[in-house]
């Protein structure tokens, strides 16, 4: 640091002040110029640049077959790539919502080999081998034209009402396919284990809600929600 008249002080100099500083009980001053002297030297090498530093290299893209809804894709993805944006991004396929994009919300799920899982926290490299399910590869057809093409869990949502906006409504009926064949397989919740019904328990709206809690409607057509699940696990033909 240069003095009032451009000259450079000496080492001895510095020393010296840093000594009257210190002693006079002036530390501040004294962190702040030996911060500022140290900005300039970093200042300084930046712009000359520093031997040996390794600068990270930009992610590649990498080739992947991902089979959703029975037909297989090769796409070429960054690793990084969630299954959400893969399908959404990637092939076009945007019944699957982005809500939340930290696995909260349920908005994403889709179904990996009839297991639901949260989208937007499954790697696409994870999914790739798997047999993934979204909204579009529920119907009976691909295009359905009738409510009789369509699942029956989207026959039910729709018969029943099970929704108001309809951005979670893709999550919703993907967990709730998954939620029913979890059940008519004898998979367990907490409820069934609160209600001592450990034997195939029947899908109570509690059941229903405990194994549906993890899909939000912020607009709150739980009730109706409910009523759809009930009928489709009961049998109920729509």
């Amino acid at each position: 640091m240069k003095d009032l008249l451009g000259a450079e002080p000496s080492r001895n100099e510095c020393e010296l002040e840093e000594r009257e500083l210190e002693e006079n009980g002036l530390q501040i001053e004294l962190t702040r110029r030996r911060f500022v002297q140290t900005a300039g030297v970093l200042s300084a090498a930046a712009v000359a640049g520093l031997p040996r530093i390794v600068i990270a290299a930009s992610p590649t893209a990498q080739p992947i077959t991902l089979k959703v809804n029975g037909k297989s894709q090769a796409l070429s993805v960054d690793s990084r790539t969630t299954l959400l944006d893969a399908l959404r991004e990637h092939m076009d396929l945007t019944g699957t919502k982005k809500g939340c994009d930290h696995g909260q919300c349920g908005a994403c799920t889709v179904l990996i080999d009839g297991r639901r899982v949260n989208s937007c926290l499954t790697l696409a490299f994870a999914a790739q081998g798997g047999e993934i399910t979204t909204i579009e590869g529920l119907a009976r057809t691909s295009e359905p034209k009738d409510v009789s093409e369509l699942h029956p869990m989207q026959a039910a949502f729709l018969e029943h009402d099970g929704y108001q906006c309809g951005y979670c409504t893709p999550g919703q009926i993907c967990s709730a396919v998954a939620a029913v064949e979890e059940q008519r397989r004898g998979a367990l919740s907490i409820v069934s284990l609160h209600t001592g019904k450990t034997d195939h328990p029947q899908m109570t709206d509690d059941e229903i809600r405990e194994r549906m809690s993890g899909n939000i409607c912020r607009c709150g057509a739980y009730p109706n929600i409910v009523a759809a699940v009930r009928a489709v696990s009961r049998g109920v033909s729509i």
